[in-house]
Formats: structure tokens, sequence, C-alpha cells
């Protein structure tokens, strides 16, 4: 297949009917590294009620936390790509394999080009129509992911999933958006103003309460509530960078060493990229509590968990915990802190404690 130029949040389809989300911007020269989304029914089942997705007769399953790593790593060992910076295999896609692809920005233009047919594409006219009138952004600057994306949303039950193009765009946005949240006459509202969110959520992680939880993503600002003619819908909105501000960081010759579990107290000194995948936060430790004598010299956090983008913000004190890896670069090393898919995936933490 003719080499495919892909970023975060594009989708690749491959001959099995399996979904991958393409998983940041740094990927191999023969590969993307992805995120298993979902499965056509006719080779995985899930008993999770909010699993299945339907498109005409054809059903399929959304794969939650780790279980699209765990059905690939156990049945299509293909999809799992060696990550010479990790030294480890991780999910992904070879070219070669690649059947199809989608793009949120392409979907969405084929979406407001046509005449509403169903109660949730007249919604997501409605919900677009109303951020650009009260915005100087364009269509052009959004893109449509999830169940939107792949055409089998349920118009009575699915959401409105938004990409915003551009750093400059998405914080555009994001002002856009507070202000519409102050406005008590605007049809947006903040979907974390109450816990109403995580009343009746499974509560997994081990040093980050509900409570806090809805407090980091109240101020996110992108977790939205529209109110259209027949139902409230959640509307989310998801940053991605555009093609220019793009700096792959995959070097085969960068090697990635971990150096144990940390737990640190930290002042955040960078958030230039903390609302991209992977969200990235420059890092001044202030007080180690636990791990290797080297975590005093961590620069960075790295988060690839959606719960911790935009989690925090220049000079705020954070609480972090996770794996400490040193970074052996041709020019030199560094010390990061990881956030990711990992066994001790719930303890891991960053929050604002100050």
């Amino acid at each position: 297949m003719a080499a495919l130029s892909l970023r975060d949040r594009d989708a690749i389809v491959t001959k099995e009917g399996l979904i991958f989300r393409v998983f940041g911007y740094s990927h191999p020269s023969n590969a993307y590294i992805c995120d298993a989304e979902y499965s056509s029914s006719q080779i995985f089942k899930s008993n999770n009620p909010k699993a299945p997705r339907s498109r005409g007769q054809q059903v399929f399953y959304k794969f939650y936390e780790d279980e699209g790593f765990r059905f690939v790593r156990a049945f299509y060992p293909q999809y799992l790509i060696f990550h010479e910076m990790l030294g480890k295999d991780v999910v992904g896609v070879n070219r070669s394999d690649i059947v199809a692809v989608k793009k949120p920005g392409e979907r969405l233009k084929e979406l407001m080009s046509k005449t509403p047919q169903d109660e949730l594409v007249a919604a997501l006219h409605n919900a677009l129509d109303y951020v650009m009138k009260h915005s100087n952004l364009s269509a052009d600057d959004f893109g449509v992911f999830g169940s939107l994306l792949h055409d089998f949303y349920h118009p009575e039950f699915s959401d409105l999933d938004f990409v915003v193009y551009s750093r400059e765009k998405f914080s555009k946005l994001h002002q856009v958006l507070r202000d519409l949240y102050d406005d008590e006459c605007s049809l947006f509202t903040n979907e974390f103003e109450t816990d109403e969110a995580v009343k009746r959520k499974s509560w997994r992680f081990h040093n980050y309460s509900p409570e806090e939880y809805v407090w980091h993503q109240r101020r996110k600002l992108i977790y939205s509530l529209f109110r259209n003619e027949k139902r409230i819908i959640k509307a989310e909105f998801e940053p991605v960078k555009e093609w220019k501000e793009i700096r792959g960081e995959y070097d085969s010759k960068t090697k990635v060493l971990p150096k144990g579990w940390v737990k640190i107290f930290a002042r955040v000194t960078e958030d230039y990229d903390a609302p991209f995948i992977p969200s990235v936060y420059g890092i001044a430790p202030s007080n180690v509590l636990h791990g290797a004598k080297e975590t005093s010299e961590a620069t960075r956090i790295i988060s690839y968990m959606e719960e911790f983008r935009m989690q925090a913000c220049r000079d705020e004190k954070v609480y972090v915990e996770g794996n400490l890896e040193e970074v052996i670069t041709p020019e030199g090393s560094f010390y990061q802190i990881s956030l990711t898919y990992c066994p001790r995936y719930y303890e891991q933490t960053l929050k604002v404690v100050s």
C-alpha cells in the first residue's frame, strides 16, 4: 500500500474487521503505533452493555481499558510491533496490513454536506453551527471520531465526539467554551459542573478520588452537555496537532530504560503539550517520597492516559506516581516519569495538590 500520513485519532481498518486508533504522533517508518478500539462481532464479543455498536446488520464491540491489548496479544499477534526504543512489543499496524483509513476531518465534511437524516446528525449540525456562530472557527477546523467516524452510531443514544485541529484553534475553542458555560442562556454547559458523571461509575484508581477527578475534569472545559431539541447530548472536543506542529520522537537509536516505581511531589514548569496525546509536562521535583535516587533528576512527565490530559498547568504543584525511565539519546540522556498501560495502571497518579 502507498505511504500514508496519519496522526492521532485517525483510524485504521484491517481485513479481519479490527479498527485501530492511531495513537499519538511518533511511529516507526513502516508501521503505526495504535490503540485497538473496536472489533467486528465475527471475531470478538463483549459482555459489557456499553460495548455494542451496530451498522445495519453488522455489529461491532468497543474495547475498554486494556481489553484490546489483551485480545490482540492472544489472537492477533501480527498487530503487535516491536518498539525499538522501549525494547518490547506494543499494539500497532504495519503499513502493509492497512485495508482502509478513516480520517475525522473528511468524515465531518461528509456529514455536514448532507441534509441530516436522523436526530444525531441534526444535533451535530446544530452544535457545530452554534460553536462557529460564537467564534471565528470554521468547519475545516474540526473532525469527528468515535461512532460517528465509523457510521455505527445510535441516533437516539450516541454522543458527539469532535476533534479540533491545531494548538491555536484549540486555544480559541477553549475560550469559547468557557464563555458559553458562563452564559445562562447558552446551549452548552460543563458536563462536570456536578458530580453526576461519576455517581454510577465503578471507581478503580487507588490514589485519585472521584471528587478529585470531577474537579480536574471540570476545569478542562472540553467535556460539554449540548441542549438539543429532543435531548441533552454529551459533546467532547479533543485537540489534535496540525501537521506543521508534529515533531515525531521515534528514533531507533534512542533507548528508554525502566528505573522503577516512583512517588513524588513536583512543580510543573511547562504545559505546552499537555492537551495532546502523549501529554507532556516539564517538572521540577520538590519532594521524592519513593524511588531511585535519579528520581530527583526527572525533567518531565509523559502521559499516554486520557485521564491525565490537561491535568495540570504551569507553576502548579502536583503529586505524581508512575514509572521512572531513563531516556538515552545519541545527544545525551534525561529522566522522565511515564504514565501508560502497565500492570499498575490504577496506581498511576497525576493530580494538582495546591
